[in-house]
């Protein structure tokens, strides 16, 4: 296991500790599941796919653009 040293601004710091004490973690296994999920391939067809619908792929199953659009236009309506 590596070492690695973060400067973070203190109510990052202190945001995250109350985060990770209510989820039973620690921040170091936080931050290493974070990197984890960045650092990993892309999926294919992810490059094409915007940011936001793929932070929200699990809620809207094999949704496409098109499909992510209208679910916004119909809740801010």
């Amino acid at each position: 296991m590596s070492k690695l040293t973060l400067s973070v601004d203190q109510h990052v710091v202190s945001r995250a500790k109350r985060y990770a004490k209510l989820r039973g973690v620690s921040i170091s296994a936080m931050v290493e599941a974070y990197l984890a999920s960045v650092a990993q391939a892309p999926d294919k067809g992810s490059e094409d796919t915007p940011p936001a619908l793929r932070s929200v792929r699990g809620i809207l199953k094999k949704a496409g653009v098109e499909a992510y659009k209208k679910h916004l236009t119909a809740k801010y309506r």
